[in-house]
């Protein structure tokens, strides 16, 4: 067990800061979250901080609605159910924390509002310190509002200094990165890795379940759409070795969705609700009404989610009741396909 850290003792508080201006989200760092603030190349913060005031940073799926994005509808998901991915995401950290001693700092290069941070902190992972980084200033600004730290930069474009950190995650929209610049995202995190580090990057395979499942739901029914390539085995793997990482594996994790509630109907729309809000299906809550897009969701996410077993059978959803808790609880499978680069 660790003690906690200065850093953890201010972990929670709401914190105003832009989502937008990086020198504030900095001096906060430096404020209540010293040790991240110390891996923070503050020469690339400016660079990328001038950069922002010219050009600014496009298009943001996850912006605020009266912005056009759906980034109200993703917190909600997340505030609603933080547990609903923490099967995933306790592996993903996991091939992090695997044979290291001692406290680990992670960056988390997709890390929206905080998500993994909050999972980690639930399962009681005290001894990794994780950097919440994201795309969008709705997401950064929503982050620090919980009590997160949180800094506004691209994957292929990190800010902090190199050989500085123990891993960098790369997981949850991995897609939304453009294909010609994925290899650079992987070579930002072998730049910031310090040796011994570890790069996790978690997507989902091209023509998969999760594939069909954002062209066929996502897509037509969110009001943002989602035209992006997933990707191959082989691609990660080239990208891992492109990157320089010297010891790298490809490989499938189990990252279901689940949901309880207190009896079978109840665990099933409140998964429904979960994936309506998650990816913003507010179409379908247009032509159906909030309860049957909840029902809606639900059964076509069962019906998608389908992975065939090695005896030819079907992994399929499940409902089950834990008696421990006296609820129900509802899992649709859904697996991954991540690449681990670990520097040597």
């Amino acid at each position: 067990m660790y003690a906690p850290t200065e850093d953890q003792a201010v972990m929670g508080h709401p914190i105003r800061v832009s989502g937008i201006d990086l020198s504030a989200q900095v001096e906060q760092l430096r404020r209540h979250f010293p040790d991240i603030h110390r891996r923070v190349d503050l020469a690339r913060v400016e660079s990328w901080q001038s950069e922002l005031a010219k050009n600014g940073l496009g298009k943001d799926d996850f912006g605020a609605e009266e912005a056009g994005g759906r980034g109200g509808d993703y917190v909600r998901a997340q505030l609603q159910n933080v547990g609903a991915r923490a099967h995933g995401i306790r592996q993903l950290v996991d091939l992090i924390r695997r044979g290291r001693l001692g406290r680990q700092t992670i960056v988390d290069l997709l890390g929206g509002d905080g998500l993994v941070q909050r999972v980690c902190a639930m399962l009681g992972f005290t001894d990794v310190e994780v950097m919440t980084c994201d795309a969008s200033p709705h997401m950064v600004e929503t982050a620090w509002r919980a009590g997160i730290p949180a800094l506004l930069q691209r994957a292929e474009r990190q800010l902090f200094r190199s050989g500085s950190v123990d891993g960098v995650l790369l997981a949850y929209g991995t897609h939304h990165i453009p294909v010609d610049m994925r290899r650079l995202a992987a070579e930002e995190a072998y730049r910031v890795l310090r040796p011994g580090g570890t790069f996790v990057l978690h997507d989902f395979l091209t023509g998969s379940p999760t594939d069909i499942w954002f062209s066929m739901i996502v897509d037509p029914y969110s009001t943002t759409g989602h035209q992006y390539e997933h990707f191959t085995d082989d691609e990660i793997q080239e990208h891992l070795i492109k990157a320089g990482f010297e010891s790298y594996q490809v490989r499938e994790v189990n990252d279901p969705y689940m949901a309880t509630g207190r009896t079978r109907e109840e665990a099933e729309i409140e998964l429904g609700k979960y994936l309506v809000n998650m990816y913003g299906l507010n179409r379908a809550r247009e032509a159906f009404g909030d309860l049957r897009a909840f029902r809606w969701a639900a059964d076509k996410a069962q019906s998608i989610f389908n992975y065939p077993d090695a005896n030819g059978t079907f992994k399929k959803s499940t409902m089950e009741y834990l008696d421990d808790q006296g609820l129900w609880r509802f899992t649709i499978p859904r697996i991954a396909l991540v690449g681990v680069g670990r520097k040597m």
